[in-house]
């Protein structure tokens, strides 16, 4: 079946439909990952977003549960130069293309996607709609201008848990054992029993795997929770995870992760967490051109000089110069040298932008889970 992705600044791309028939509207970004497509697909952070895969050939080795990063898909759409109709891996449960089919993602295959990325780097990430069948592409492009920006939406309330939950209940209930043979040992577990109160603003569950597999017993709230819900299971730490749409737009975390602040419990932000801690002690995020995605983002250590390479997937980022004097930068990207993390100075609490259980993506950064061990045993 014929498909068409047409973008709001009047281009588009004629080609075949991958996935569900349909329509899919959202903003268009690229990501730079090699592997990794099913942890892209059900990562909560994309709600919203339609997803162009620059690697040539996606889904050459199908899909496996032990391989999603929640229940299901949130991409609104996804694109592909080549989508590969063969599963070639022993642990494969099905095709990409079954997969998209089931959850009823659209998705096109055959167009130019080092042009269309070449597009979104020189104008920036844009509003587009996927279609399938003979759709007129003028009428799509309207659509596409029609479409809500993403600056100044919360969709972190349409991918956040409806109730509090204890991880280790909840990883044996989706046969996590798949995934744990073959995640990486930590260097070092917890010292002694710790307890970790995480919000979940779109939480990849990559993350849980590498807090308890460092020894932490992890209780997830919804992004809504109070301080006062976290606080009463008198948790060792807080964690503010990842999370899709406009951290700015998020004043209720905001204003609960300023409390919390004031309890001075250790407290650890990736991504969307780490521009919501930063809303929270005073400074301003800004949308970045093109954004952050793939597994392959540089980012300088401004303590050790060390480079890592990380895993990133984010849209906005943290204005430095609205950053008080109380908060030091320590991490910043080395290809636009934004800021990757930071960490206050009487407080215990620091954030990263990038992701350091990567999944998919490199370990380098998986140092800061021990980071986050040794600040609550130290407390």
């Amino acid at each position: 079946m014929n498909a068409i992705l047409a973008l709001e600044d009047g281009t588009w791309y004629r080609g075949v439909a991958a996935g569900a028939q349909g329509e899919a509207a959202g903003e268009v970004v690229f990501n730079t990952s090699m592997t990794g497509y099913q942890e892209v697909l059900t990562d909560p952070s994309y709600a919203g977003q339609i997803v162009t895969m620059t690697a040539p050939q996606i889904g050459n080795y199908g899909v496996a549960a032990g391989d999603a990063e929640s229940q299901t898909p949130h991409v609104a759409g996804f694109v592909m130069r080549e989508a590969s109709p063969l599963a070639s891996n022993w642990r494969a449960d099905g095709t990409l293309r079954d997969y998209l089919v089931h959850y009823n993602i659209v998705a096109i295959a055959d167009i130019d996607t080092r042009a269309l990325t070449r597009v979104l780097r020189s104008a920036g990430v844009m509003r587009g709609v996927i279609a399938t069948g003979h759709p007129d592409p003028d009428a799509l492009v309207e659509k596409a201008r029609a479409i809500p920006r993403m600056e100044g939406a919360d969709l972190v309330s349409g991918v956040t848990c409806d109730r509090a939950f204890a991880w280790r209940e909840r990883a044996s209930a989706i046969g996590d054992a798949d995934h744990a043979a073959f995640s990486r040992v930590p260097a070092r577990r917890a010292s002694r029993p710790l307890r970790v109160a995480a919000y979940d603003f779109g939480i990849k569950w990559n993350i849980l795997r590498r807090l308890d597999a460092h020894g932490c017993d992890v209780q997830v709230f919804p992004a809504s929770a109070s301080p006062a819900d976290l606080l009463a299971v008198e948790p060792d730490g807080l964690f503010l995870s990842n999370g899709p749409g406009d951290p700015a737009a998020l004043g209720y975390a905001i204003e609960n992760v300023r409390e919390l602040v004031k309890a001075d419990v250790p407290m650890f932000g990736i991504c969307l967490g780490h521009q919501v801690l930063g809303l929270a002690v005073g400074a301003k995020t800004f949308k970045l051109k093109f954004g952050h995605r793939g597994a392959n983002h540089p980012v300088k250590d401004l303590s050790s000089g060390k480079v890592e390479i990380t895993s990133q997937n984010h849209g906005f980022a943290v204005d430095p110069e609205t950053l008080p004097a109380d908060v030091r930068v320590t991490h910043l990207n080395l290809y636009d040298g934004t800021v990757e993390g930071f960490r206050h100075m009487t407080r215990p609490i620091f954030s990263v932008q990038y992701h350091p259980e990567a999944s998919p993506g490199p370990h380098d950064a998986d140092y800061l889970f021990q980071e986050f061990l040794q600040s609550m045993e130290t407390r």
